[in-house]
């Protein structure tokens, strides 16, 4: 597949499917997909012995105050196109509506905006604490394996801060910071990519969090 093939749908057609249907089906049908994406469950999955979703390291490149969007493509933009979507659960598998997730990545070759938000977007989970995100895939950054960084927030809770990876990249082996409990379920369809993670956090009452526990 070509690095920079052009989907032949608009983003407002693209967006206008997936009302009607499921995310990642309303993808692959924008796509010409004929196959059925496989069902694919959370990483780690809520309910097993209390699994939550790691933390990993911020990294330099994280700017606060980011658009509020659930797509960073632009006009023009290189790179092979991306949807990443899922739930943000609680660690008895509970959705959690209106969670912050905050999004941010090199581009197709290896760079960080840093003067502006190129690939930079947060958006909230719905009521059913789903969210979807349209980017495209980044390059390796030197001494890093291909990832995405996000932070992830219930309402009036402490912020996750980890990072997304990929899976067969030979550079996951030689990443230091790679954790395989944070790799992506990922599948190649017609003009892109659809991936699928689920975050599991650990939200505690309001009483907890005072006492300490």
């Amino acid at each position: 597949m070509p690095k920079d093939h052009k989907l032949t749908h608009t983003r407002r057609e693209f967006l206008s499917a997936s009302v009607t249907v499921p995310a990642t089906l309303a993808f692959a049908a924008v796509l010409g997909v004929q196959t059925q994406v496989p069902e694919v469950r959370a990483t780690p999955a809520c309910g097993e012995g209390g699994a939550r979703t790691p933390a990993q390291t911020e990294g330099p490149y994280f700017k606060p105050t980011s658009p509020l969007r659930t797509s960073l493509l632009e006009p023009g933009m290189p790179g092979t196109r991306i949807v990443v979507e899922g739930s943000v659960l609680t660690t008895d598998c509970r959705p959690i509506p209106r969670a912050l997730v905050d999004f941010w990545q090199a581009d197709d070759r290896g760079q960080y905006d840093n003067a502006g938000y190129r690939l930079r977007g947060h958006q909230f989970t719905d009521d059913t604490g789903h969210y979807r995100l349209e980017t495209i895939v980044p390059a390796l950054y030197p001494g890093r394996t291909r990832h995405i960084h996000v932070k992830v927030q219930a309402p009036n809770q402490p912020v996750l801060t980890t990072q997304l990876y990929f899976p067969g990249e030979p550079a996951n082996q030689r990443d230091s910071i790679f954790n395989p409990d944070l790799v992506m379920q990922v599948h190649n369809v017609e003009g892109g990519k659809l991936a699928t993670f689920d975050f599991v956090l650990d939200v505690r009452s309001s009483g907890s969090r005072r006492s300490g526990t």
